[in-house]
């Protein structure tokens, strides 16, 4: 019961704040018009009392507009269809003038003693009195009620929208965080698998000093990849240290074969962005498509160059003429992209061939979204 009357209290706030305002607009223009009466009554010699006056002004004509705007604040908020169409408006004004004016005539007509008849040419008179009664100031109020009304349910429909776009863009940024939570989960353990066939590659040359020193770098590699899975961005220079610290695992296993050489690495580095392994998986791509298919040393090439706005770091590698790519699992490239277009829309990454080389070319924008 007490949230029912609650609710129902909150449904007619807006029709008592109008009633208040008319009762307050109405109070001011009776103390006007009373000063104006007292004023003209001065003027041509006659004492009047000022509060009287104001008796009368408020009684005789702010009441009957007091009760007019709250009754059809009341209605509009609990029917609001009632002037949904421009012809439901002409008939609620029709239907106003119909009732409301004529119990306004003959209020007034009572309180100032008009109403005893004794004759035809009575109701002549008392008629053309009530004519000259109360036309302006009713259909100033209905049109000053039908016009918060409107304000109220334009501010409603305003606040709504509002409310839906926020709704919406939460929703877009929830199912992108998802999406990049669920592209985090498809790449570490890919990462892992990586790792842990490097080692498992040398269990199986029987160098077990080597495979346990492996056992220690994969847990470092670890480390860092579940304290960047908890963030949305690291530094491009702790991303680089990552990668030297995998290759340092893959060294074990390829051994002198793998060469990597880096350029352009400079401060800037540790102030530029990017997405948690970022740079693991083109070294991963450069490996598989460089040293996998054939039994000589790896040329691969890590650039850093700073141009305008942006950074851009590139991945390169051989690729020969008569050699047959490993052709992976196929997930560091794709993931790599669609992480780098949910951290910036100005990130990208463009691979292919150049020449005999195959290059991953990441763009960063230097600038935050």
């Amino acid at each position: 019961m007490k949230q029912y009357l609650s609710s129902r209290f909150a449904a007619l706030a807006p029709a008592f704040k109008t009633t208040i305002l008319s009762i307050l607009s109405w109070a001011a223009i009776s103390a006007l018009g009373a000063l104006q009466t007292y004023s003209d009554n001065l003027r041509i010699g006659v004492v009047s009392d000022y509060f009287l006056l104001l008796r009368t002004w408020f009684i005789e004509y702010a009441m009957p507009l007091i009760v007019l705007s709250a009754g059809l604040s009341i209605a509009l908020e609990r029917w609001p269809s009632l002037i949904a169409r421009r012809r439901r408006v002409v008939l609620l004004f029709i239907g106003l003038v119909v009732i409301f004016q004529p119990a306004e005539w003959l209020y007034i007509a009572w309180l100032r003693g008009y109403l005893s008849i004794g004759s035809i040419g009575d109701v002549g008179r008392l008629l053309m009195k009530m004519l000259l009664v109360g036309w302006f100031s009713t259909t100033g109020t209905f049109a000053a009620i039908l016009a918060i009304q409107y304000g109220r349910q334009a501010r409603a429909r305003e606040l709504a929208w509002q409310r839906s776009q926020n709704d919406m863009l939460n929703l877009r940024l929830a199912l992108e965080e998802q999406r990049m939570l669920a592209l985090r989960a498809q790449l570490e353990p890919h990462f892992l698998f990586n790792a842990l066939n490097a080692i498992s590659a040398l269990v199986r040359d029987g160098d077990k000093p080597l495979a346990l020193g492996g056992i220690g770098r994969l847990s470092d590699l670890l480390r860092y990849a579940l304290s960047a899975s908890v963030r949305n961005t690291v530094t491009v220079a702790a991303e680089l240290q990552f990668v030297r610290d995998y290759i340092d695992l893959q060294r074990l296993r390829y051994g002198a074969r793998l060469h990597i050489t880096v350029e352009g690495e400079d401060a800037l580095l540790h102030e530029v962005e990017c997405p948690p392994l970022l740079l693991q998986p083109l070294i991963e791509n450069a490996l598989r498509h460089d040293l996998d298919c054939h039994d000589g040393s790896s040329d691969i090439l890590v650039r850093f160059v700073h141009q305008g706005d942006s950074m851009s770091i590139s991945v390169s590698n051989p690729v020969g003429r008569h050699c047959a790519p490993n052709p992976g699992a196929g997930l560091g490239l794709a993931n790599t992209r669609d992480r780098l277009r949910l951290m910036h829309p100005a990130a990208s990454l463009h691979a292919g061939m150049q020449g005999d080389r195959f290059v991953a070319d990441v763009r960063l924008p230097l600038t935050e979204e």
